[in-house]
């Protein structure tokens, strides 16, 4: 039987249309450590806790990152790929980023939707903690869509996208680095936009032809 599910795009934000938050927060610092992001250390809560403890052993508040964030852009091309993409198809960026570092990059990327956590802070707006919606919601999201009747094309960087990928019909990573290759090599991969452009123009092309045939 022929699937004619509406496709829906998924992707993850920093690394794929947004520079790592993380690393230019490190490059405004000088405290290399800070530069660790999930392509470096797989568990996210271990992560966020060695991020916040060096955060309060520099005295560098939410008010600072946000600074830091003000002076970014999106990766070159990202802005134009998300308005092809969004005359194709419905698209959702599931992060495991902050609205609270999202908020700046609205404007610049066109008002996409995303689907983000919330930082929590102190009385000197140092960050204590954060509270995710859900957990593990880039999996569920995926699983949301699915039950909801959507064919589903997702891509991401790192290792916490995999979960999101193995969700999908088509699960994709995008520019990914050697070790997470090296751990999940059975993902095809793009390595820019265009070749993710192809990989969504087949994914609905595929559909596309079973219709026509169905209809024939």
């Amino acid at each position: 039987m022929s699937d004619r599910r509406p496709t829906l795009i998924a992707a993850d934000l920093e690394g794929v249309f947004l520079p790592e938050v993380w690393i230019a927060v490190a490059d405004a610092t000088g405290i290399d450590r800070l530069r660790l992001t999930t392509r470096d250390v797989s568990d996210y809560a271990e992560l966020m806790a060695i991020r916040m403890q060096i955060l309060r052993e520099i005295d560098f508040s939410l008010r600072d990152i946000q600074a830091v964030i003000e002076t970014m852009s999106p990766l070159p091309g990202a802005v134009e790929f998300l308005d092809w993409v969004r005359v194709r198809s419905p698209m959702v960026i599931l992060t495991d980023s902050f609205y609270e570092f999202v908020n700046p990059f609205m404007a610049k990327l066109n008002y996409p939707t995303i689907f983000a956590h919330r930082l929590i802070t102190d009385e000197d707006d140092m960050l204590i903690g954060y509270e995710l919606r859900v957990a593990d919601s880039k999996r569920r999201a995926m699983e949301s869509f699915r039950e909801l009747g959507f064919r589903t094309l997702a891509f991401g960087d790192s290792f916490n996208d995999v979960s999101m990928l193995d969700a999908a019909d088509l699960g994709v990573f995008f520019h990914p680095p050697a070790n997470v290759i090296e751990i999940y090599p059975d993902y095809p991969v793009a390595w820019n936009y265009e070749e993710i452009k192809a990989l969504i123009g087949e994914f609905q092309g595929e559909q596309q032809h079973r219709t026509r045939m169905v209809r024939i």
